[in-house]
């Protein structure tokens, strides 16, 4: 076999572009291969710099390194551009990232700083700003942005910017502004920094509002360290009749406000509507109740609904003095239920009247009630339901098969059951015998298929 070196009589663009998928430290050790490959990392149109790793008395190397790679071809595109720094600011840093995105990059991904400063037993946060060139950028389509500042820039023009992830984003900016420089946004991701003092401590900062007239994906993503203060005092206001999915992942506002979510598809809801651990609201707060029946009113043409254990046992609390709206549009449910909160789920199914497919995960505990009666039978159990998967502990014994029992009975027009049990070892228990222990309850519909898919266990809190 030849010794030739195949790879190394690639195009230089085919080279390059493969050195952009390595992080730029790998890139770099590519130079002592051969003659070929001595500055062939300094024309990848891309960076991936790990400053973590750099120690603290090398700044100057490094700026001096990130100088050489810029410099080298000016002209050239920089499409990708991703930034780990490490806990303290290195001065000048700021001023490169500005030089990166001059470069036309359309891929900007940095996490900065967090390092805080201690007097007087005192930690104040040093913030690492973005430069002010990043909000005229007329390249960039996709940001994401973690730790970092964002000053008032006066004037914000992203014309092509679509997608923007900002994880505990320090504001000194609207982010009502950003939004209105950034005309084809389709997906924002937040998650807030409840630690940020010169936000709490600033009225104008206490209200958060998604206001876009193309943004199609909205997510709110829990939070890095899971802590949640008592108190946060902050409103989230949601503006977007484009809004296809959204997807609210932990209670980190105190109030959620929703207006024209005409074109909805998805939504995902894990929350509770106040924040604290093991907190609900109380049902006397007549101003959160109002709050929970406009956001629920405000997401009614919604087809696909996923609620966590959570967000069943604050809707089945809120109906005790509130009246749940019907969801007409839902045709899919996704739900967590408590074993003990099961007595509410044909209330709530009875809000879906066109639901066709229902995936039901229970949860069993030991405070679920022997005496547990389903019932009342929702207009979609009777007519329109075609699928039901149940995903639960395997509790075979008589009378324990509550919700199984409960749809094949009582399902007219069922065309599929799926039973997916947990917490079961299947060397003692063959999916046949469940089969047959689940083809002896009674069924509505004769046509209805049984499936039985074993699957682990989930732990769900």
């Amino acid at each position: 076999m030849s010794g030739r070196d195949r790879i190394s009589e690639l195009p230089e663009c085919l080279l390059t572009q493969i050195l952009s998928y390595l992080p730029t430290n790998q890139s770099v050790q590519t130079s002592v291969l051969s003659k070929r490959w001595e500055n062939l990392y300094l024309s990848v149109p891309g960076l991936d710099l790990n400053c973590s790793v750099i120690p603290y008395d090398a700044d100057e190397l490094l700026l001096s390194f990130i100088d050489k790679l810029l410099e080298f071809s000016p002209e050239s595109v920089l499409f990708k551009v991703k930034v780990q720094c490490r806990d303290t600011m290195i001065d000048g840093f700021r001023d490169r990232i500005g030089m990166m995105i001059d470069r036309r990059t359309q891929h900007l991904d940095v996490v900065s700083s967090t390092h805080r400063l201690e007097d007087d037993n005192f930690h104040y946060p040093i913030v690492d700003m973005m430069p002010m060139n990043l909000y005229t950028s007329k390249t960039l389509v996709y940001l994401k942005l973690s730790s970092s500042g964002l000053m008032d820039p006066g004037l914000v023009s992203l014309p092509c910017l679509k997608f923007m992830h900002l994880e505990e984003v320090k504001w000194r900016v609207h982010l009502e502004k950003l939004l209105s420089g950034c005309p084809v946004l389709e997906e924002l991701t937040l998650v807030r920094d409840l630690e940020d003092d010169y936000a709490r401590r600033h009225d104008e900062f206490m209200a958060m509002r998604v206001r876009s007239q193309s943004l199609k994906s909205f997510r709110v993503l829990p939070l890095r360290n899971g802590y949640v203060g008592s108190i946060v005092n902050c409103t989230l206001e949601i503006d977007a009749p484009g809004l296809e999915y959204m997807s609210l992942g932990e209670d980190q506002f105190d109030s959620i406000v929703v207006k024209n979510l005409t074109s909805l598809i998805m939504v995902n809801l894990d929350i509770k509507f106040v924040v604290g651990f093991w907190v609900l609201f109380n049902t006397w707060d007549v101003s959160k109740s109002n709050e929970i029946r406009d956001f629920l009113n405000g997401i009614t043409s919604v087809r696909h609904m996923i609620i966590s254990a959570k967000t069943v046992q604050t809707l089945d609390h809120y109906s005790k003095t509130g009246m749940i709206p019907k969801f007409n549009s839902l045709s899919r449910l996704e739900a967590v239920f408590h074993s003990k909160l099961l007595q509410f789920l044909p209330a709530f199914l009875e809000c879906c009247p066109n639901l066709k497919h229902l995936v039901l995960k229970v949860v069993h505990s030991e405070e679920m009630k022997e005496g547990l009666e389903l019932t009342d039978v929702p207009r979609c159990v009777s007519s329109t339901l075609e699928c039901v998967e149940i995903q639960e502990k395997l509790q075979c014994e008589e009378g324990k098969m509550k919700a199984t029992s409960y749809f094949l009975g009582n399902s007219a027009v069922l065309k599929k059951f799926i039973l997916s049990p947990t917490a079961y070892d299947p060397r003692n228990v063959v999916e046949s015998e469940i089969y047959d222990k689940v083809n002896k309850l009674t069924k509505r519909s004769t046509g209805c298929e049984i499936i039985i898919r074993a699957m682990k266990e989930v732990v769900i809190i």
